[in-house]
């Protein structure tokens, strides 16, 4: 500290020189009424109408004391670099000693080189910089040490630091490096690049990415409209933790923001119980009162912070005057853009006074470093509670965080739910929530009817809590938009706070899992699909032949043939087929000609045979006995298994019926015991089939299963917009599903139907060419429906439940998640569901709308066979008429023969026709097979033939007639 002397002007020397004592009295006071004015210029750069200039004004009206200080204030905008420097340059050259305001991170540089090149102090309670200007004192602690203290007590190491330019940078250093060392996962928000849309979308994205660990820091002001924003939002905050890297805790009005019960921690400077405070802040109520429209608001901590920079300076200016130092400025003050800068030389006494004030302020205890930087402060440590902001702790240079907070044991949850009425949401959705038919006449809770109705009605009951039912606004279920990250429906009225309950059939997923708390599941479901009743297919007429595909008749057939090719070829192979004649007295059947001997077959071969010509005269009983014993020579060999006996036989045992002859020999036999195996089996499959084909009545659907819509395009099919099934198709990796989801996106017109009476309503019209997919509950109940015409067609998709939502960490979860449990286990739940689902269905019994019933056998379903029967005995006769036909024209023909050769042999004397025929009357008829027929004619001795007694040279048989 240098104590300077100044000479004693001219005109008081020729004086007489008084005593020595006397002398030194009258320098002394000479020098100190000339070193140290009485009124100190103080100079202020506020912006127009702040908070802080009004204090400072306060401030200066309070402090009277001499010197004076005397304020030259210049409102400026602060963010000017031009307007703060044409005001600070002028308040130099008024000759200021010093200059109290705020600053803007564009101007702050420009001040500090201004107040270091000139030696002017610069006094701030704007936010603290890095900066090793003397010139400046910082009346606000800095931050990052007890952040850093926050950090570490509460463990985090994955959050988001959102910051505003102005006082965010330091801090976001010291964070980034402290990150870098420990391993913290830093996202890290510029406020200042933001607007209110991209702010509300980064609040949904950081929900979606469940960072619920979250840093604001920024001013008070901006801080005010960040936390009303938020609010706006009505998100539940209960996952939350908030840390509010600011001074100013109490000066924040969070009444809203602490509906959404969020975990807030922040730092408050000024100790508001202290009575010296209280005393300051009511005066500053007082203070221009008369002059005031609107009352003033309580002592803010940059008011306050204003108010100890008044202080400091007052303390500082007193110091100096009692120490003695000469700190006046004569003449021109110099020039502040002066080249190069002339630096004012008592500047540098007022920093060091300034530097040296110790003492207790409104923030506590004020001192600050060499660099002009707030030292050994302390600060309290706030949370937001039920109650209000309450102190959990301190922090100082010395000693770092210290919790002081006592929490106590937290009584049973939902303690005290009777005291209000609770909101559930729900909506319309038969025949979960209906309007009663009278609602009109009703109010409350009693419009409504249905499942969720009397779910909601005994869950209240078994919680003890009143409630009111209301309808969800946008008549959705809940889903997240891809844009504005926001969530509609009944999700979003949980998610902003706007209801306490959702009792409805809201299904369980993992994207509302995240932002609301479900019960256990109420009901069991999944999607299914919905389609358009087909008609009832009416019975073909061949319908008996339906148990077999057509590919196994025509098998059939070609077996049936195959195998009596087969039989036939094998029993003319196999030498144990053909059997000799044992009579011939019998009418038999005789080889083909190439196994037996050829007889003549007309009587015209017989008469001119050589044999005949040239023994007709001789000894007729010697050719006779020649005969009969070429005969015996000679035995004949049949076979049963021709090519007709052998269809015969197959068609035969395929009728399970039978036959008159059987093959003898192995092979045959091995033919016949494979073809009767197969006969079996398949007569035994037709039996089991022909009996559900017959008395069951089928519809003909046109899918039954997700597979069979994903690979056609006739049918179109579609979700409700906006729920969980469209949600599913959209996530789903399954390449059936995502194949229909693709067809779905991109359908026009489009297949999504804004509720599920439109999809009903939209599947009834369609003509079955639109498939619903919805919950297969929903689907069960509208099949139960008049007029009903829908119906369920394939397995679930996927499996799910519904459950009730509440908003995260509502008391209200536990309770009803017991309440739906005991509900379940006391049967009451399925009772629900049959009342509503089946008891009150219109379309009969829950097993009576399935696809097939039995019922009576009706003649449309067996008139092929009366049509094959009627068919088989019209051919029959049909084929008789042909026989007989065919056989009268042989016969007359050979008839005619017989005659032609009797008469041709009548010149030769009657003897021949008696010798001729006496002995042998022979008829040869073609038989079947092959074979020969022969008919012995009786000898006619004496009498000849009865008709031919009369007539000479005609030898005919009554058997050939």
């Amino acid at each position: 500290m240098r104590l300077q002397i100044f000479p004693v002007p001219s005109v008081l020397l020729p004086l007489p020189l008084p005593p020595p004592p006397l002398l030194l009295l009258l320098l002394l006071g000479l020098c100190s009424g000339t070193s140290f004015p009485s009124n100190i210029n103080i100079g202020g750069l506020f912006p127009t109408g702040s908070h802080e200039y009004e204090v400072f004004r306060f401030a200066l009206a309070r402090h009277q004391d001499v010197p004076k200080l005397v304020p030259q204030v210049d409102m400026v905008d602060t963010g000017s670099s031009f307007a703060m420097t044409y005001a600070f340059c002028s308040q130099f050259s008024k000759g200021v000693y010093a200059i109290m305001g705020l600053y803007d991170r564009r101007t702050v540089n420009m001040l500090m080189s201004f107040c270091g090149s000139l030696h002017v102090c610069f006094v701030t309670p704007s936010f603290p910089v890095q900066t090793n200007n003397q010139f400046v004192l910082q009346l606000r602690p800095q931050l990052q040490e007890p952040l850093m203290a926050l950090l570490e007590h509460f463990y985090w190491t994955r959050f988001v630091y959102m910051y505003s330019s102005d006082s965010g940078l330091s801090v976001l250093q010291k964070i980034l490096d402290t990150a870098a060392e420990r391993t913290w996962q830093v996202t890290s928000v510029n406020l200042d690049t933001l607007t209110e849309t991209g702010f509300i979308k980064l609040l949904a994205d950081i929900d979606f990415k469940k960072d619920f660990q979250i840093i604001i820091d920024c001013e008070l002001e901006r801080l005010k409209s960040i936390l009303n924003l938020i609010a706006a939002q009505r998100r539940n905050l209960k996952n939350y933790h908030f840390i509010l890297n600011n001074l100013g805790f109490m000066d924040l009005n969070m009444t809203e923001f602490q509906k959404l019960g969020p975990n807030v921690t922040g730092f408050q400077l000024v100790n508001q119980a202290d009575l010296a405070v209280e005393k300051i802040n009511q005066d500053w109520l007082d203070f221009d009162s008369k002059d005031l429209k609107l009352a003033r608001r309580r002592l803010r901590y940059t008011g306050a912070l204003t108010y100890d920079g008044v202080t400091v300076m007052a303390t500082a200016f007193q110091n100096l005057r009692r120490q003695r130092i000469d700190i006046s400025r004569r003449g021109n003050a110099g020039e502040c853009l002066a080249n190069p800068p002339a630096p004012w030389g008592q500047g540098i006494d007022i920093q060091r006074a300034l530097q040296q004030v110790r003492l207790e302020g409104l923030t506590g205890w004020l001192q600050f470093d060499e660099r002009g930087h707030r030292t050994n402060f302390s600060l309290t440590v706030m949370e937001l509670s039920l109650t209000g902001p309450r102190k959990i702790g301190f922090w100082n240079e010395r000693r770092g965080y210290v919790s002081t907070a006592v929490y106590k044991p937290v009584v049973e949850e939902f303690y005290g739910l009777q005291n209000r009425t609770y909101v559930v949401t729900t909506i319309l959705e038969a025949p979960y929530m209906m309007l009663k038919k009278n609602h009109e006449q009703l109010v409350g809770n009693d419009r409504y009817e249905g499942y969720c109705a009397e779910l909601a009605s005994e869950i209240a009951k078994h919680v003890g809590f009143s409630y009111r039912l209301e309808l969800v606004g946008d008549g959705k279920y809940g889903a997240r938009d891809a844009e504005t990250k926001m969530w509609n429906g009944m999700v979003g009225e949980l998610v902003y706070g706007k209801a306490d309950v959702a009792v409805a059939p809201l299904t369980i997923t993992l994207v509302r899992e995240q932002v609301i708390d479900f019960t256990k599941p109420f009901m069991s479901l999944g999607i299914s699909i919905m389609i358009k009743k087909p008609t009832k297919s009416k019975p073909g007429v061949f319908s008996f032949l339906d148990p077999l595909a057509y590919e196994i008749w025509m098998c059939i057939v070609f077996a049936y043939i195959g195998v009596s090719v087969v039989l036939f070829l094998v029993s003319r192979f196999s030498p144990y087929e053909w059997k000799g004649d044992e009579s011939d007295d019998e009418d038999e059947t005789l080889p083909s000609s190439s196994s037996r001997r050829a007889l003549p077959t007309s009587l015209s071969e017989l008469t001119h045979s050589p044999g005949y010509s040239q023994n007709q005269n001789q000894n007729q009983n010697q050719t006779q006995n020649q005969n009969q014993q070429k005969e015996k020579e000679t035995p004949e060999y049949t076979n049963d298994f021709g090519i007709f006996n052998s269809l015969w036989f197959s068609l035969g045992a395929f009728m399970q019926q039978g036959c008159d002859i059987s093959p003898r020999s192995l092979s045959g036999r091995i033919v016949g015991g494979v073809w009767w195996f197969f006969t079996l089996i398949i007569i035994s499959s037709y039996t089991a089939n022909l009996a559900a084909f017959l008395t069951v009545e089928r519809m003909v659907s046109p899918i039954e299963s997700a597979e069979d819509l994903a690979k056609q395009t006739d049918i179109a099919y579609g979700t409700l917009d906006g729920g969980s099934t469209k949600e599913f198709f959209k996530r789903s990796k399954i390449a059936v599903f995502e194949k229909m989801w693709s067809y779905m996106r991109s359908a026009d017109p489009t297949v999504f139907v804004k509720n599920t009476n439109e999809g009903v309503s939209r599947v009834r019209k369609s003509k079955g060419k639109y498939a619903y997919l919805l919950e297969s509950s929903m689907n069960e109940y509208i099949e139960q429906r008049k007029p009903c015409d829908t119906m369920k067609v394939g397995g679930n998709l996927d499996s799910k439940g519904y459950g009730v939502a509440t908003p995260k960490g509502s008391p209200l979860r536990i309770p009803v998640n017991l309440a739906v449990l005991k509900l379940n286990e006391q049967a009451v739940l399925d009772k629900l569901k049959n009342r509503w689902w089946y008891d009150k269905g219109e379309c009969g019994h829950k097993d009576s709308g399935r696809k097939d019933k039995t019922s009576a056998l009706s003649l449309s379903n067996v008139a092929g066979v009366f049509y094959i029967l009627i068919g088989g005995l019209g051919l029959a006769m049909l084929v008789a008429l042909v026989e007989f036909c065919y056989k009268s024209r042989i016969e007359s023909r050979r008839m005619k023969e017989l005659i032609d050769a009797a008469i041709a042999s009548g010149g030769a004397g009657g003897g021949v026709a008696a010798g001729g025929f006496g002995g042998v009357g022979v008829s040869v008829l073609g038989g079947e097979n092959g074979r020969v027929v022969a008919h012995d004619f009786p000898k006619a001795g004496a009498q000849g033939l009865p008709c031919m007694s009369k007539t000479t040279g005609l030898g005919l048989s009554s058997t050939g007639m």
